[in-house]
Parts: C-alpha cells; structure tokens; sequence
C-alpha cells in the first residue's frame, strides 16, 4: 500500500510538473488591429491608453496611441497620436504644433510611451524631444494637456521632469495622481555610460470637464534607477510603470532586468529609492511597458531584448512567457513598449512594425 501510495504521488508530481511546464511555455495568439502611421508618416509607436469615457473626439473602448518618431525616424522628433477603434478604423486625434504650444517644452516635441486619458476627458502626455534624433541633443522636455478635441492647452514644466518616459494615473475624476519616470537625470553628460538618478515622481491634479488639470505638488516617490544613453533605443532606464488596486506602484528597472515595486504610492510623502524587489526572474530582459490587470493583479511586461510578453501573479510567480509577433521570432531592439489591458484583452505596440495588436489570451 505505501509503494502505490507513493507511486501515486510521483504521478501527480509529474503532472503537476508538466502542466506547470505548459503553462510558462505559453502560445499567444496575437492579432493585428491596425497600422498606427498617420498621414504625416510618424512612426514608432510608444504609448497606449484605452479611453474609459466618451467625450468629445475621445470614444469608449477606442485606444490612443502616441509617435516618439517622425516620418524622418528621427527619435525623439514624432508629434502625433493616432486613435484606433477596435475593429481597426483609425483616426488622427491629435497633431502637436511644436510652434504653437501654450507654455514652455524644454527642447520641443517627442511624444513618448507617458500617456494617459482622464475621466474628465483630459489626456496627458509626456514628451521627451530631440533635435537629430540623437540622445546628445535630448532635453528635459514636458507634459503635454489637451482637451478631448486633440488640442494642447497646457504644458506642465517643473525641474523634477526630466526625460517624462513612462506614465500611469490614478484617476478619481476631480483628482488625480500621475506616476511618471524620468529617465534624463545626469543621463545625456554621462555620454552612455550608466548613472544611477533615474525617478519616479507623482504628480497631483485637480480638475474638472471643463477646468484643465492644475497641479497641487509633485514628489518623488522612486529614485536610483539605472539608466544610460543608448544608439538604438536613445536611452534606457526607468521605463514601464502600473499600478495595483492596493496602492502598490510596479516599475520596470530595464537595465537591471528586473520589477520593483513602491509601496503606498499614492500617499507617500518621500523617495522609496529603487523600492522593494517584485521580479529579477530570468525570463526578463529589459522589460520595458508595463501593466496590472485589475481583475486579478497579474502584473504584465514586455522584453525589449528579446520581443517576449511575461505574466506574472500579483505576488510575483511566474505564469507565462512567449513571443508576441505574428512571425513567431523575436522584434527585439526595443520594438516592444507600450501596452494596455481592456475588456477586448491586451493591446500593444510593435514599433517594428508600426502596428497596435490585441492579445486575446491566456491573460
């Protein structure tokens, strides 16, 4: 009876190690929704938000999407975000005037992965410009408001924004909190050799539909990211940021292939430094957008080494890895950045490919 007891049990445990198998060894199914190439040719493709609430040119359900790249690829140089329904009609929402901003940009216009769309029909973005594409003539750059027609209206300009990369809100309608990195501090002087002074800062707003966003403070809550300037990807640091329903802020620390997490983020009133370790699993490999599934918190990123999406569980196993492309090899080079869940699944970017696609499953 013990030896087919125990036989039993090896049985089971190989089960159990064979499904576990199956599951990290995950195939996504990825469909292509639309090219995000308007007609002023941007390319790049960084940030993604999903619009909660109708309001002016901004539909529910309908996802925005902003150009770090001109028509030229020129890093650091595209003014554009593309809105994409979700049977993959697309329509330009806005074209920034570089000539005409209503206050201050250090350096002009790039539009980055930082994008956000506010109940109030507000959407923020950050911008992080360059002249020639080249990290040596990045400057610190800004927030961008626009109101729900696709018109800037405001720059939000402090010395703690340098190099806006990233962005998530807490959005409580006449209130908010924007989670921001920035990924410019000490970064260009270094001349591509690593600094440690990449930030987290959050930035708090009042505002209502038809009073724009007014700052209240800023604080940096994340500080020591490691973060460098980089040929092809222009610079790498801090990049993807996400936040849990239970105050817990995820921040992708690329260089170092790993997920930290601030604790009280909403609330704290100082540095957490890099905060607390969330992931160095192997399976990343500068891991770059970033998201939280509020049905059950998983925290999603993608690789942009090797062109793969991981999932893991809100305490931090685990749950699934595989490549995201249609092709079936790897974009890598940084293709992969922004990203957003819905209830259609998950939408990202390619930026090798200048695509927005959907992700039906396993999430």
């Amino acid at each position: 009876m013990r030896i087919h007891t125990q036989r039993l049990t090896l049985g089971l445990i190989l089960a159990l190690l064979a499904a576990s198998a199956l599951l990290y060894a995950s195939t996504y199914v990825v469909v292509k929704v639309a090219s995000t190439v308007p007609a002023n040719g941007d390319v790049n493709p960084y940030g993604v938000a999903v619009v909660q609430h109708s309001s002016g040119k901004l539909v529910q359900g309908h996802v925005l999407i902003s150009n770090f790249n001109s028509s030229a690829n020129l890093q650091g140089t595209g003014t554009t975000i593309v809105d994409v329904a979700p049977n993959g009609t697309t329509s330009l929402f806005a074209w920034v005037d570089v000539s005409s901003l209503p206050g201050q940009c250090p350096g002009g216009v790039g539009l980055t992965t930082a994008l956000a769309v506010l109940r109030t029909g507000w959407v923020i973005v950050g911008s992080l410009p360059t002249t020639d594409g080249t990290a040596a003539t990045a400057q610190a750059g800004c927030l961008l408001v626009l109101n729900n027609q696709g018109v800037v209206v405001e720059t939000i300009v402090n010395a703690l924004i340098n190099g806006p990369w990233d962005m998530t809100a807490l959005d409580q309608e006449s209130t908010a909190s924007l989670f921001v990195t920035n990924v410019l501090n000490g970064t260009v002087a270094a001349g591509g050799q690593v600094v440690d002074q990449g930030t987290v800062i959050r930035i708090d707003t009042t505002q209502t539909t038809t009073a724009m966003p007014s700052v209240q403070s800023m604080t940096v809550i994340g500080s020591g990211f490691a973060e460098r300037t980089d040929p092809a990807a222009l610079v790498i640091g801090p990049t993807g940021v996400a936040l849990s329903a239970a105050g817990t802020l995820y921040v992708a620390d690329s260089l170092n292939n790993r997920i930290m997490s601030i604790g009280n983020a909403a609330n704290r009133g100082s540095s957490a430094g890099t905060g607390t370790l969330f992931s160095n699993d192997s399976n990343l490999n500068d891991p770059l957008g970033l998201t939280v599934r509020s049905k059950n918190g998983d925290v999603i990123t993608v690789n942009g080494n090797n062109g793969k999406l991981i999932v893991f569980t809100s305490s931090g196993q685990l749950k699934s890895v595989g490549f995201v492309n249609a092709a079936g090899s790897p974009p890598g080079a940084g293709a992969l950045f922004g990203l957003a869940t819905s209830d259609q699944g998950l939408y990202f970017v390619d930026d090798s490919r200048n695509t927005l696609n959907l992700l039906s499953n396993p999430l």
